[in-house]
């Protein structure tokens, strides 16, 4: 491995043990079990998590962490990786302060066309690793995985558990998160999300919601279309409300976030060019702004479509919501971040300010759900490579997040 990965520097301020944890993160390490999590692909849709599960579960327990599966549906395992309170590792898996939530999900997007190579090799050029899952989010696992194990093996004494809980389902519908969230999880102290931020700190995050719309008409034969009800036509008139209602929340833009967003992603209708079509049906996408209520959502879509007359010209239509995961926002001043974003800087992060995030993630559920502090930190890009070809990752990048895990789990555990 190139020395420069060795050479990404530590500030002064690193204390002594300190700085014999973070010696004992290798660059090799992080390129290598990265690589072994995307050569096990995890492609979802469907939900093909399991041999990335597997793998990161070998991974955990060769390191003599405390691993624990948990079946959130058939071939669909969620991972929780520990390590307990006490020295090393050693003792009850308690702690009065509470402990930290790294937090990952082991699905990734279809590899889609236009890669220069298999999407799935873990590829190393240039300093850079490639292959799908590669920044979203196989190298934040693997950086998590070596941050505890550095922990583990420098004989620290935390007051604490450090848990890593990698769930599927995360790139569509959330089965994992919540399954994971049946359980209490307002002990923790704070969770990091380790999905790819560039190595920014990120405060506060849109939540994201899945909106399906199905319009209902009367079938005819096309030579006499105004037998029928033409739901298509129906369908039209929702695709330019949507787009009219994504024009007007531009006011409501959040300082970090930006504004809430509709996209419409799918379209489908009819059965044949000459048969009026009696049904249609829209996906729809509906980026959340931190502290809104989709359930509310969901109540203006149904008062918003019921305004456009639909019913004057024969049609019916009906909405629901497959999926919706929160958004949230930790104050710039809270303890958590200052130390999260201290033990970035000088793990030799880029020095970038505090920021938001357009994506969405699991950690809204443990900012809504248990209050938790939760941020976004990991390496790679979410802009630049995430679910595009040629994904990639800098080793450098997994270096330093590893570093940064580990630091605030020292600073805040002991």
């Amino acid at each position: 491995m190139p020395t420069s990965w060795d050479s990404v520097p530590l500030t002064s301020d690193i204390g002594s043990v300190e700085a014999r944890v973070l010696d004992l993160i290798d660059p090799q390490e992080l390129a290598e079990l990265t690589q072994a999590l995307v050569r096990a692909p995890g492609q979802n849709p469907p939900g093909e998590e399991a041999a990335s599960a597997a793998v990161l579960a070998a991974a955990c327990r060769d390191r003599g962490l405390e691993v624990e599966i948990s079946e959130v549906a058939p071939g669909r395992p969620n991972v929780s990786a520990t390590l307990p309170a006490g020295a090393g590792g050693s003792g009850g898996a308690g702690g009065a302060g509470g402990g930290l939530l790294l937090l990952g999900h082991t699905d990734v997007v279809p590899p889609g066309e236009g890669w220069s190579a298999d999407p799935y090799e873990g590829g190393l050029r240039d300093g850079r690793l490639y292959g799908r899952g590669t920044a979203d989010m196989k190298g934040g696992l693997a950086a998590c995985v070596v941050a505890l194990d550095a922990l583990r093996r420098s004989g620290v004494s935390l007051s604490g558990p450090v848990e890593l809980a990698a769930l599927v389902d995360e790139e569509e519908t959330g089965l994992g998160i919540h399954h994971y969230m049946t359980a209490d999880r307002s002990a923790f102290r704070g969770c990091v999300v380790a999905e790819p931020t560039d190595l920014q700190t990120i405060v506060a995050a849109r939540g994201a919601a899945y909106v399906e719309v199905a319009v209902h008409g009367v079938a005819a034969h096309s030579g006499r279309p105004d037998d029928g009800r033409n739901a298509i036509y129906g369908a039209a008139r929702v695709i330019e409300e949507l787009r009219r209602w994504h024009g007007e929340l531009a006011a409501r833009a959040h300082p970090l976030v930006g504004p809430p967003t509709w996209s419409v992603g799918l379209v489908d209708g009819g059965q044949g060019t000459s048969t009026v079509p009696a049904h249609a049906h829209l996906s729809v996408d509906r980026r959340l702004l931190p502290g809104e209520d989709a359930e509310q959502v969901l109540a203006d879509v149904h008062e918003r479509l019921g305004q456009l007359g639909l019913a004057d010209d024969g049609l019916t239509f009906e909405v629901w919501m497959p999926m919706s995961m929160p958004g949230f926002e930790t104050p710039a001043d809270h303890p958590f971040v200052a130390a999260t974003d201290r033990a970035l800087q000088e793990s030799g992060g880029p020095g970038l300010e505090l920021a938001g995030w357009t994506a969405a993630c699991d950690g809204g559920f443990l900012a809504r759900d248990a209050g938790v502090p939760t941020l976004v930190l990991g390496p790679g890009s979410v802009n630049d490579q995430a679910h595009r070809p040629d994904e990639s990752v800098a080793v450098e990048d997994l270096l330093i997040a590893a570093r940064t895990y580990a630091l605030l789990a020292l600073r805040l555990l002991t």
